[in-house]
This record gives structure tokens, C-alpha cells and sequence, in this order.
């Protein structure tokens, strides 16, 4: 058995044999929505006709051309976000081929976006 030692917690002196004590342990983190469809990705329908077909019709990055540079794609991303919406998510016409630079900056910034309305509440 571990010995006991002081809460982690700055001031407190509650004896805890882990890092804190019940009244400040820390919180899990919350699991993203995203989790639960994220499997998708893994199916068939996305890794042997949507992704592949995407980007045979749409090698080059959708949003370095509209800058002017060519640059090749290597992710497929939903313009609109599916969210768990399995129609929207096979959905061809949302798709477009980015390259895996202007894919994270664009998802980034979704998830900025969707902090931002959560503390806004």
C-alpha cells in the first residue's frame, strides 16, 4: 500500500494515497462527440469509394487553388460537417480534397467556432 501524502492541490492538507484528494481530483475528460462516429472513417463505404473516388476526381487541393497554388490533396474533408449525420456524411457533393495543411487549419477552426458558442452560453 501506498503511504499517505498531502492532497496535490495547492494548500490543501488533506492525506490521500493518490495525487489528490476526493474533493479535488481532477474531473475525466469529457469524450468528444465525434467519438462515436469517428469508426466511419474505417468503413468500406469511406476508405474503398468515397475517399479514393474524391481524390481521382479531385487530385489538388481545393483551397491552395483558390490562392493560386498547386498542391496536391491527400485528405478528403466534409465542407459542412456531418456531425453524426450518417446521410450528410456519404453525401458526395459535401466532399472536397485538401491538402493535409489547409485540412487542419480548417478544422481548427470549426473547433474554435464550436468552443466559442459552448462558453458564449
Amino acid at each position: 500500500m501506498k503511504p499517505l501524502r498531502p492532497c496535490r492541490h495547492p494548500g490543501c492538507s488533506a492525506l490521500t494515497r493518490e495525487g489528490y484528494c476526493d474533493r479535488h481530483k481532477p474531473k475525466p475528460a469529457a469524450r468528444r462527440a465525434s467519438a462515436e462516429y469517428h469508426a466511419w472513417y474505417s468503413l468500406p463505404v469511406w476508405t474503398d469509394d468515397l475517399r479514393p473516388t474524391q481524390l481521382l476526381l479531385e487530385p489538388w487541393c481545393r483551397e491552395c487553388a483558390k490562392r493560386g497554388i498547386r498542391t496536391r490533396a491527400t485528405v478528403v474533408d466534409h465542407v459542412e460537417p456531418h456531425c453524426g449525420d450518417w446521410a450528410r456524411f456519404i453525401e458526395r457533393a459535401n466532399l472536397q480534397s485538401l491538402c493535409k495543411r489547409c485540412h487542419d487549419r480548417k478544422t481548427a477552426l470549426e473547433q474554435a467556432g464550436k468552443r466559442r458558442k459552448r462558453t458564449s452560453r
